[in-house]
């Protein structure tokens, strides 16, 4: 777990996947795709992103305030950089933290980029690339804070999926949304066993806040 800011001691940044899930275990609804990243009734996962439940307000405060760089995948990168995605009421964190740096997994860079002003790094090479650029500028804005800062996986669900199958995560934060979907992405999909230690659980009005350490 993390060491501290102060006294000298070195950085230890975490790699973490946070990500919503319903109690089916889906990250999307059915028929996820553009104009409906988040499939058919997806929209019930985050809805504790928005809600105004003071525990609600400061799991997503935490979690967004530990990130000094964030991984996500090319179809995620096309949902909130498209023409209904992020902007200064939506962006990451909702407006509960600054900007940190920004790392997607493509197989090529886009033509243009719509949130310009973020600090966007495409990396064509793979995921666990992609990490290991997203440890480099955490580390760095560690340095700059004083303070430990992690890498967060924000998604989507295949990415997350592929990291955990990897070995590259260290903590997994779910937010268990009280909801079934039926179908859509799956979060697990069967091909790895994982030995996870519980390290909190805070249940609100909207969902399960769920944290585990991973055990190597």
């Amino acid at each position: 777990m993390s060491s501290g800011g102060g006294g000298g001691l070195p950085c230890m940044t975490r790699i973490i996947a946070d990500i919503s899930v319903s109690l089916d275990g889906f990250v999307t609804g059915p028929d996820p795709g553009p104009g409906n990243g988040l499939g058919t009734g997806g929209e019930a996962l985050h809805r504790w992103a928005f809600s105004e439940d003071a525990d609600d307000r400061r799991v997503l405060g935490e979690g967004t305030a530990r990130s000094g760089a964030v991984v996500l995948g090319r179809r995620l990168f096309d949902q909130v950089d498209g023409p209904g995605g992020w902007d200064d009421r939506t962006g990451y964190g909702a407006g509960e933290v600054g900007k940190p740096a920004f790392v997607v997994v493509t197989s090529a860079p886009p033509e243009s980029v719509r949130t310009a002003d973020l600090d966007w790094t495409f990396v064509t090479t793979g995921l666990s690339d992609a990490v290991a650029a997203a440890r480099e500028r955490a580390e760095a804005a560690s340095a700059a804070a004083g303070k430990d800062l992690d890498v967060v996986l924000m998604g989507g669900g295949a990415t997350i999926g592929s990291a955990l199958e990897a070995g590259l995560v260290d903590v997994l934060a779910l937010h268990l949304a009280p909801v079934v979907l039926g179908s859509g992405t799956l979060l697990f999909t069967g091909g790895a066993r994982y030995t996870l230690v519980q390290r909190s659980v805070l249940a609100t009005s909207t969902a399960t806040h769920l944290t585990y350490d991973i055990a190597r």
